[in-house]
């Protein structure tokens, strides 16, 4: 089995998802808050095995061939799996996805596991661009492609586990858009991200 690397940030610690970490993805994931947001293929209610059916059957075999998986950790707790953010290749429609745990919303730790993300997608695997989606009235996941550089291409009819969203937007990301805005940030000494 391949292992995605680790990517440390400021708070953060990016790495393989492990079977110790099942018990906290599914305290933290198995929330309707969180899943509400995602595409309906993801079941609501959620199915009680249904943790260790993506790990098994859908994120080991395809880690670091199809799919880069990597658990989000605050390094002030380790032991805790508070998220996942991955990217994959084909797009269906989109190139990336992530949740985060609730109680972590709105501290910035989306975008900084984004662009550490996003770094390893342009610089390390040498796509030249990202598709980006969010329900259309998921303002979060919004804000954080606005801030990348990523430009909204489309919205096109979709269906998610919340029924109020029927539309989804489509972003673009591409590589030079995205080292622009790194340049811009360095520039600025922006080391919050």
């Amino acid at each position: 089995m391949s292992i995605v690397p680790e990517i440390p940030t400021k708070r953060l610690l990016l790495r393989d998802v492990r079977p110790k970490d099942l018990s906290s993805y599914r305290k933290n994931f198995v929330n309707y808050s969180i899943i509400r947001h995602l595409s309906n293929v993801v079941p609501w209610p959620y199915p009680k095995d249904g943790i260790e059916e993506f790990y098994y059957k859908i994120l080991l075999p395809n880690q670091c061939k199809t799919r880069w998986s990597w658990g989000i950790i605050e390094k002030t707790n380790p032991e805790e799996l508070i998220g996942l953010i991955e990217i994959w290749k084909p797009s269906n429609p989109d190139n990336r996805g992530f949740w985060l745990a609730e109680k972590h919303w709105g501290k910035g730790y989306m975008s900084e596991a984004a662009d550490a993300v996003t770094d390893f997608a342009f610089n390390t695997l040498n796509w030249e661009k990202l598709i980006l989606t969010n329900a259309l009235g998921n303002e979060r996941s919004r804000r954080i492609k606005e801030k990348a550089g990523a430009i909204r291409i489309r919205i096109e009819k979709a269906k998610f586990v919340d029924p109020d969203y029927s539309e989804s937007e489509i972003w673009e990301l591409t590589k030079d858009a995205w080292t622009k805005i790194r340049s811009e940030q360095a520039a600025g000494g922006d080391g919050a991200r």
